[in-house]
């Protein structure tokens, strides 16, 4: 087909359909409107005409052939409201016989919760008695405590008189972290090694980025150092699933690789997509075995909503939370805005 026949077709297409077809060839593709979306998976598309129809194709006749929703119901055929005068085409979704969540129920218990005492979770006592025995890798959700295990497992070092590194991989989180460690243990207790600071060197406690301690463990294998190394008996590495960046993720193996062997290695991450490698990796290279803590249920669970550039407010799905496995289970008033939005921003030729 031609370039045109090509456009028209996807503009036919729904924006969900366009996001699955721009896996693997558009980066970041869950970020653009769907006006963008086409013009990226037609420049896209002149690598490899043939294959990209084919795909095409393939998800458009897969969608008829699977119609979406609960039990798989016949889709209800509803038009659009009109805008600037020209009727949208019928848009299929499934039935859907309970009600959706109201703005005002959706909003319901946000905020900051209660004061109350804090008990760590058994996870977090687990990744502390882990680490007497080997290094730990912590793959929990945001929000679920990886700070806490980092603190207790930095003051139990610090009171066997052992250097505590904790790196991450920018300055500025660097610098937080500063902040908030030196509140905990205090200023004197407290150091800082980055690109622009350099204070309190000596402290039993350094904070430094992950290049930074990379570079010094390069300096002790060739004998020229100005930290107590010998002494170290645990390096935390902040946000480790850089490990799988493309341009930075060897500084982290290097760092993991020259990291002495009297030191404990605590890996935390929200986001390693596959922490099991990992914990093998490491123990297949270091003396000591390597643990993996992990579980997926998020101790601050997520809610979804659609803020329209006009600041209309909306939950995106008709439940309160995510209805996973559902992902065209949105609230009518999101779809509402989605319409709207495609047609203010799409261009009038594009329009049918």
């Amino acid at each position: 087909m031609t370039t045109e026949e090509l456009e028209r077709l996807l503009v036919e297409q729904p924006v969900e359909l366009l996001h699955r077809l721009a896996r693997g060839r558009v980066h970041r593709h869950f970020r653009a409107g769907k006006r963008r979306l086409i013009e990226l998976l037609l420049r896209h598309s002149a690598e490899n005409r043939q294959g990209f129809e084919s795909d095409l194709l393939a998800l458009i006749a897969d969608r008829q052939s699977h119609p979406v929703g609960p039990a798989a119901r016949p889709a209800v055929e509803r038009p659009r409201a009109a805008a600037h005068g020209r009727p949208h085409p019928a848009h299929h979704e499934p039935e859907h016989h309970e009600s959706p969540v109201a703005l005002g129920a959706w909003l319901e218990g946000i905020g900051v919760p209660p004061p109350q005492p804090f008990v760590p979770d058994p996870w977090q006592e687990e990744a502390l008695a882990k680490l007497q025995q080997g290094d730990v890798i912590v793959s929990v959700p945001t929000g679920s405590g990886k700070t806490y295990v980092a603190v207790e497992a930095a003051r139990r070092a610090m009171e066997e008189n052992r250097t505590v590194i904790y790196t991450s991989p920018l300055k500025a989180l660097s610098n937080t972290k500063y902040t908030e460690f030196c509140r905990i243990f205090g200023a004197e207790r407290v150091g800082i090694l980055t690109g622009d600071r350099r204070d309190n060197a000596q402290a039993p406690l350094l904070i430094m980025t992950t290049e930074i301690l990379r570079n010094l463990l390069y300096d002790a294998a060739g004998g020229e150092i100005d930290l107590r190394l010998d002494t170290l008996g645990l390096v935390i590495l902040d946000e480790s699933q850089y490990l799988a960046d493309p341009e930075r993720g060897v500084v982290w193996e290097e760092t993991i690789i020259f990291c002495p062997s009297q030191a404990r290695l605590l890996l935390l991450s929200a986001s390693i997509g596959n922490p099991h490698d990992i914990a093998d990796w490491l123990t297949s290279i270091r003396i000591t075995p390597c643990y993996l803590i992990k579980h997926s249920k998020r101790t601050v669970p997520l809610r979804a909503g659609y803020l329209h550039p006009d600041g209309k407010l909306t939950p995106l799905f008709r439940t309160v939370g995510i209805p996973h496995g559902h992902p065209n289970y949105l609230h009518p008033e999101a779809r509402r805005l989605f319409a709207r939005y495609e047609d203010e921003t799409m261009p009038s030729g594009r329009r049918r």
